[in-house]
C-alpha cells in the first residue's frame, strides 16, 4: 500500500490482525508498518497514516541523516539486529550471558543461517508448485553481492542475510530465483513470469536496493 505524503510516495507494509487500534511503527530501515484490525478499509489505513504525517516525515529524514555515518552494531543484550524486518534486541534472537562480541556475532549468524533455511523450506513449495519447477537442491549461504542464485543445474542459493528483510522481500528473491529455473536470463519472459505470481516485485527489488547496505551483522 503506498501513500503520498508532501510531496513523497511512502511504501506502507500492512499488517492485519486481531486487534482493537491501528498502530504505526518506523524501523532503523525507515520501513514504516501499520498494524490494523482484521478487515480494516484501506480507507481507515491512510486516514490515519495522513493524522501523523509530520511526525513520519520528520522520523525519515533523521533516518536518512543517520544513514550518512555508519553507526556499528553493538553487541549486547540491548543492541538493535534486524529479522524479518523488524528490530529485535539482540538477547530475543539469541543466548547472550557474558560471551565476548565476536562469539555473540558467530552466534547471531548462526541463528540466521538457521532462520533463513527454515523460512524458505516452508515458503518454497507453494510457489515450486504454482511454476511447475523444483530445483536440485537449496544452500543457506553468505554473499557480499547476490541475495540469491540458481546455477545451470538447478541448483539454488540464498543469502543469509535475507533473514533480516520483511518476509514479502524473501519471497520474492525465493521466487525471483524459482523464475530462472524456466529463464535463465532476464529476458521479457523471465519478468512477466515473476510478475504473474508477485506483480509488485519491483517494490521488492527497490526495498533491497535502498535497505540493503545495512540488513548487515
Amino acid at each position: 500500500m503506498q501513500i503520498q505524503l508532501q510531496d513523497q510516495m511512502i511504501q506502507l507494509h500492512v499488517q492485519y490482525a486481531k486487534r482493537k487500534k491501528i498502530s504505526l511503527q518506523i524501523d532503523m530501515l525507515g520501513l514504516i508498518t501499520v498494524k490494523a484490525p482484521t478487515g480494516t478499509s484501506e480507507e481507515l489505513i491512510l486516514g490515519a497514516v495522513q493524522r501523523h504525517e509530520e511526525w513520519i516525515l520528520e522520523s525519515l529524514r533523521k533516518i536518512a541523516a543517520a544513514r550518512q555515518v555508519p553507526v556499528p552494531k553493538e553487541y549486547q543484550e540491548e543492541g538493535k539486529f534486524l529479522y524479518l524486518g523488524q528490530e529485535y534486541p539482540l538477547h530475543e534472537l539469541i543466548e547472550t550471558g557474558e560471551q565476548e562480541e565476536e562469539k555473540l556475532k558467530l552466534a547471531l549468524k548462526k541463528f540466521y543461517f538457521a532462520s533463513l533455511k527454515r523460512i524458505v523450506a516452508q515458503r518454497i513449495t507453494g510457489y515450486q508448485t504454482m511454476l511447475k519447477v523444483k530445483p536440485k537442491s537449496i544452500e543457506i549461504v553468505e554473499s557480499r553481492t547476490k541475495w540469491g542464485s540458481c546455477s545451470a543445474d538447478k541448483k539454488l542459493t540464498f543469502n543469509y542475510r535475507l533473514a533480516m528483510a520483511p518476509p514479502e522481500v524473501i519471497d520474492y528473491v525465493i521466487i525471483h530465483e524459482l523464475c530462472h529455473l524456466l529463464h535463465m536470463n532476464h529476458d521479457r519472459s523471465f519478468w512477466r513470469r515473476l510478475g504473474s505470481i508477485m506483480p509488485d516485485y519491483k517494490e521488492k527489488e527497490a526495498f533491497l536496493a535502498r535497505h540493503g547496505q545495512f540488513m548487515t551483522l
